[in-house]
């Protein structure tokens, strides 16, 4: 059968080297699965585990039939590159053909990744001091802009490299802006020509996720697919007066989904191609300063120089640079410095770098004529900067890069600026403009050999890793011990004294660290990749999910590929954590095992009571409580084994949660009392107000409301002073239901509220459910039956999204309830029902309440309608 298939137009298998993204990639394997005679998924799988088997793998790591289903699915955003190893092996066992697809695989998700890196803003990058020249064209775009404004149009500034477009659409926004002819502003540079191949134009999903989260969505409700996002962003931008600015564009598609095409919202667009394909309201083609132009900015930007012997040198300096305000901007800031210099003698210089040498444009003689007059230590600054994996960098990054103190940096930094060779990104942050930063690079290839260059990023990467590791012993001392020891670096570091300052630095470099991990699993940096894995896992689950997958899972790469068995279980264990609290309780299972399984081989008690703590968290958020009570005693006795303070508190607090879950609030108050002194021994601040919210939450449960209440404030003040967003809504979805126990609907409801915005922001799907359901609570005890059929109808969609039994049965209920006020007992008979099976099955006396509760329906048909529901509400009420 399969020498058949493949004489029918399938003479050989199709080539991966072609495919540009995952897609495409991923359709390259549905055809090399027909190529080999279109094998089920089964015996692929079957193919797989009998090679995986053969090679030494464990059990737990054999691949599973859905698995492998799932590497043929499009619209994926990454792909198990193992796997697909596999699955290419299994049908096409040719070791060179599986190395052509081991390359395409690490080619397409390398840059997919790098693609969906990008930093949008909510505010204008800073205006050009001085701006010069352009008046008819300034005209033309606010005329043009307030035009598109009325339907939500484009306005598209076309022209070559360095002719200013950038320049002049900011100019043109800020005068806008202080006519307050918008609320808001969208700002992203789309990177659509970057010189460097690691940083490929920016993915228009990964845009609309930003514009998205700007806008005010939620993370977990911000679409999966393109078209999806941008029907959403289009809504959110309905109402509202917002600029949309889009610099650097690469073509007409990137661009076409980010168009808001809304009323009251221009989108003016930066690109060095006309986008003719784009259906716009205004084009404006940007061309070279004219003579008159050049000649003004020169004398602005450079005041006061001589002319010397020719009257007409700013002529013949305008005209070497091609009238380009790139390079005019450059060779003015040379004129600023060279003291005594006349504008003859800067043209003579001009000429005779022009004629010694093969340059035939005006940006690029500027170019080297500026760069070759700046002293050694800038020269040097920008050929390392151009060597920053990340979009911008401060003086601190700036100090890494040359070995220099910080003040020298900042002055390297300052004197780069004024002279036009790198631009602020804001206050503090500096960019390279496309050209120069290829410039640069090119002059790092020439003059810096390759040790000096893999110095320079090590002395880079060093000083991120201890930054990071500094900003986490400031938010979480109590966990310094868990954390690697990472040396301080030899050059300056940020002082984070405080949480706050702390917290903003991670917040600011957060998209530079996850540049940092990739180009550093990727690049020979594999040590600092993992460190980087675990210094920020307590950060990154604190809401910033996308981001921890992505530095988690080169964490995984880079030790995988360097046979660090430790990092990969470490690995896998933050990769669990994070699949968790997204709600994806299988797939974290699969990683924890993995880590399990791995520690034991290991044989270090204190990580195989962490990932049998993970697995026990997992557990109970699947409805397991029993297996998940193993879990943490197992972890409790090896953390007791080891001595370890820290992992005896976080078990006793898991315990804890369990009992309670399980209607033992006893013993679960002990725990929980237990855990909070452990954590106030060793100090960590975010453990006791931790184990303060567990406790608050039992006492509401006992009834000792006066002490929940203290406990709950106290836990979150100290949550908002840390700054743990996911844990403060947990603190505030406690409080509102403690003020239900207290007849207090309207507080609680405001509680839950605050409570619910958090988690839809930071995407903690599991956390959503017990908020809706809270809500829901909160509506019956104010008497709106019609808002908690609402509010838990959403839960219970939640819920069993994301396999959560525990706020299913709780849904349910909730349910059940608001359809018995309103009448509707059969219905609410159905809901009840269901509510107890769930109970039934998690083990939980909630089961044995409802079983009484049901005795109600005994007496009346089950289809009583909405004239009886005055009495219906009553007997509610009565039970």
């Amino acid at each position: 059968m399969c020498a058949s298939r493949r004489g029918q137009g399938f003479a050989l298998p199709p080539d991966p080297g072609g495919a540009g993204t995952l897609d495409e990639l991923v359709e390259r394997l549905r055809l090399l699965k027909v190529w080999a005679g279109g094998p089920s998924f089964d015996t692929i799988t079957d193919r797989i585990n009998t090679a995986w088997r053969t090679a030494g793998r464990p059990a737990s790591e054999l691949a599973r039939r859905t698995t492998v289903v799932d590497c043929f699915r499009n619209g994926r955003r990454r792909l198990n590159t193992d796997l697909v190893v596999a699955v290419v092996a299994a049908l096409h066992p040719d070791a060179g053909y599986v190395t052509l697809w081991r390359q395409a695989l690490r080619v397409v998700a390398g840059e997919t990744e790098a693609a969906a890196q990008v930093r949008v803003q909510d505010r204008l990058p800073p205006d050009l001091a001085g701006f010069t020249g352009r008046s008819a064209e300034l005209d033309r775009l606010r005329h043009a802009l307030r035009h598109a404004g009325l339907d939500g149009g484009a306005v598209v500034i076309s022209g070559m490299a360095g002719v200013g477009k950038t320049k002049l659409a900011v100019h043109t926004a800020h005068g806008l802006a202080r006519e307050q002819l918008f609320d808001r502003v969208l700002f992203v540079n789309l990177r659509g020509f970057h010189p460097d191949a690691t940083q490929p134009p920016a993915d228009p999903a990964a845009v609309l996720e930003g514009f998205l989260r700007l806008l005010g969505m939620p993370g977990q409700q911000i679409p999966h697919d393109l078209p999806g996002r941008a029907d959403a962003y289009r809504g959110l931008l309905a109402g509202t007066r917002t600029l949309v600015l889009l610099d650097n564009a690469a073509d007409a598609g990137q661009v076409r989904p980010l168009l808001a095409a809304t009323r009251g919202c221009p989108v003016l667009v930066t690109s060095r191609h006309s986008l003719t394909a784009l259906h716009v309201a205004a084009h404006l083609e940007l061309d070279v300063f004219t003579s008159g132009e050049a000649l003004r900015f020169l004398t602005g930007a450079a005041p006061g120089v001589p002319a010397g012997a020719d009257p007409d040198a700013a002529a013949r300096i305008a005209g070497r640079c091609g009238h380009l305000p790139l390079a005019l901007g450059l060779v003015a800031g040379h004129i600023r410095e060279t003291a005594g210099w006349t504008l003859t003698d800067h043209a003579d210089r001009l000429d005779e770098r022009h004629d010694s040498h093969h340059l035939d444009t005006g940006v690029q003689l500027a170019l080297d004529v500026s760069y070759r007059q700046l002293p050694a230590g800038q020269r040097r600054l920008l050929r390392m900067a151009a060597l920053h994996p990340g979009q911008d960098l401060d003086a601190y990054a700036a100090a890494a890069l040359t070995g220099t103190d910080l003040l020298t940096a900042r002055t390297h930094l300052d004197r780069l600026y004024r002279d036009h060779l790198v631009q602020q990104a804001s206050s503090s942050r500096y960019s390279l403009h496309d050209l120069v930063r290829a410039h640069a690079a090119g002059r790092a290839g020439d003059e810096d050999p390759p040790p000096a260059r893999r110095a320079a990023l090590t002395r880079l990467f060093d000083y991120y890793l201890a930054a990071a590791a500094g900003a986490m012993d400031t938010i979480h001392p109590g966990e310094t011990d868990r954390r690697p020891h990472i040396p301080a670096p030899g050059t300056p570091v940020p002082a984070l004294g405080g949480v706050g300052a702390a917290r903003a630095w991670l917040d600011i470099e957060r998209p530079t660290l996850v540049a940092v991990a990739s180009h550093t699993a990727a690049h020979g940096w594999p040590t600092h990749a993992i460190q980087l894995s675990s210094t920020l896992f307590r950060y990154l689950a604190g809401g910033y999910h996308s981001d921890a997958l992505s530095i988690h899972a080169h964490a995984h790469q880079a030790a995988h590929h360097t046979g660090n068995q430790t990092a990969r279980a470490h690995a896998l264990v933050n990769l669990g954590v994070t699949h968790s609290r997204l709600g994806q309780h299988e797939r974290a299972t699969d990683h924890l095992r993995q880590a399990l399984h791995l520690f034991r081989q290991i044989g270090d008690p204190v990580d195989l009571a962490r990932a049998h703590g993970n697995l026990g968290i997992v557990a109970e958020a699947m409805g397991r409580y029993r297996r998940a009570a193993g879990h943490y005693e197992q972890a409790l006795a090896l953390f007791r084994q080891a001595r370890d303070l820290a992992g005896m508190a976080r078990a006793l607090t898991n315990s804890g949660i369990v009992e309670r879950r399980l209607g033992r609030c006893h013993p679960a108050a002990e725990h929980h009392e237990q855990a909070l002194a452990l954590f106030r021994q060793i100090g960590d601040q975010a453990g006791v107000a931790l184990a303060l919210s567990d406790l608050g939450e039992v006492e509401v449960r006992l009834g000792r409301y006066e002490q929940a209440a203290d406990h709950l404030h106290q836990a979150l003040a100290l949550f908002r002073q840390i700054g743990d967003q996911a844990s403060e809504a947990n603190v505030l979805d406690g409080l509102g239901t403690l003020y239900v126990h207290l007849g207090q609907p309207g507080q609680a409801t405001q509680y839950h509220l605050s409570a619910l915005a958090i988690v839809r922001e930071t995407g903690e799907r599991p956390h959503e459910a017990w908020v809706l359901n809270g809500l829901g609570e909160a509506a019956r005890s104010g008497r709106r039956p019609g808002d908690a059929l609402a509010h838990h109808a959403a839960a219970l969609t939640v819920a069993t999204d994301i396999g959560d039994l525990d706020q299913q049965a709780r849904a349910h209920t909730g349910l059940a309830h608001a359809h018995h006020v309103l009448g509707d007992l059969a219905p609410a008979q159905a809901h009840y029902q269901r509510a107890l099976a769930l109970y039934t099955d998690l083990g939980t006396p909630e089961a044995d309440h409802l079983k009484t509760l049901l005795t109600v329906f005994d007496d009346q048909p089950p289809n009583r309608g909405a004239g009886d529901r005055e009495t219906s509400g009553a007997t509610l009420n009565a039970t």
